[in-house]
């Protein structure tokens, strides 16, 4: 079965700046435009690192809006659009869809988890409901949910189900999904296993990571896809204690501290999320440093 590749490369899962109003647009212009300009393949706005789960309707699909508009064509748009209430995952990539996204990112159902079969039709449910190309988000430390191989089989028959970003840093079961279900794309979702996955014929990676370096991330993969995996892997392994330190609380935690470090005006994060630890943004800083950030 022929599928529709949304794109290739190192996709940044961009942060929304926010302020006392609500998303500070002139800032997210400009971070849209320092991805563009330093290679990003492509935006995925309003995922996790997008703190979409603190936002109403209305502005998580001004935020998908605004990012189409803005972009205008030159990189694909991703919206993410999942919930854990069928209906209201319909209605979300339906209302995406008119906007003019190039696909959606849908994460599997969270707290009222569900069976495997529950899963294949809630995601059968909003597939049918939409022509652009999904792609599935793996994400099980998150949501206590793992799309099984036989389930994720079934679901590959879909027209339009034609991705998988992959987040649950097994690497048995994305080379189990690599073995049985070649006609789905697969990111990584996790920073610190680009390699790992497109060794396995993955597509690139949907990164919380390009956020601070854009141009570094694209370059992981566009050397591996050009046959320099020494270059590649090497990349890779010197970024990996940046990775660590985006990641030493929960996401986007770090990486909007991170980015309000470099001057981007990030803006402030939603509570439940909160500032960081002191020792924890020292080591942040310290991986900053270490590659040139700060």
């Amino acid at each position: 079965m022929s599928k529709k590749t949304v794109f290739t490369g190192a996709g940044v899962a961009i942060v929304t700046p926010f302020n006392d109003s609500g998303i500070d647009y002139d800032a997210f212009r400009g971070i849209i435009e320092y991805q563009i300009a330093n290679k990003t393949d492509a935006i995925i706005v309003c995922g996790t690192t997008g703190e979409s789960s603190t936002m109403p309707d209305e502005e998580h699909l001004a935020a998908i809006k605004f990012a189409v508009d803005t972009v205008a064509g030159r990189i694909p748009v991703i919206a993410g659009a999942g919930s854990n209430d069928t209906k209201h995952g319909v209605e979300l990539c339906k209302s995406a869809e008119k906007l003019g996204i190039d696909g959606l990112l849908l994460v599997t159902p969270y707290y009222n988890k569900t069976s495997q079969r529950g899963l294949y039709e809630h995601y059968k449910a909003m597939a049918e409901a939409v022509k652009v190309p999904i792609i599935l988000y793996n994400v099980p430390s998150r949501t206590g949910l793992n799309i099984d191989v036989k389930t994720l089989k079934k679901l590959a028959q879909i027209d339009n189900i034609v991705g998988i970003k992959e987040a649950s840093g097994n690497i048995a079961y994305a080379t189990q999904v690599a073995a049985e279900c070649p006609e789905l794309d697969m990111y990584s979702g996790n920073d610190d296993m680009i390699v790992p996955i497109m060794s396995l014929g993955g597509k690139g990676v949907i990164s919380v990571l390009s956020n601070v370096m854009p141009a570094e991330t694209h370059d992981i993969c566009e050397k591996y896809l050009t046959g320099d995996v020494k270059g590649s892997l090497e990349l890779q392994l010197k970024l990996l204690k940046l990775v660590k330190a985006l990641f030493i609380e929960v996401n986007p935690i770090p990486v909007k501290t991170a980015l309000n470090l470099m001057g981007m005006k990030a803006g402030q994060l939603r509570m439940p999320l909160y500032e960081m630890e002191e020792q924890n943004l020292e080591f942040l800083k310290e991986a900053m440093a270490e590659v040139g950030l700060l």
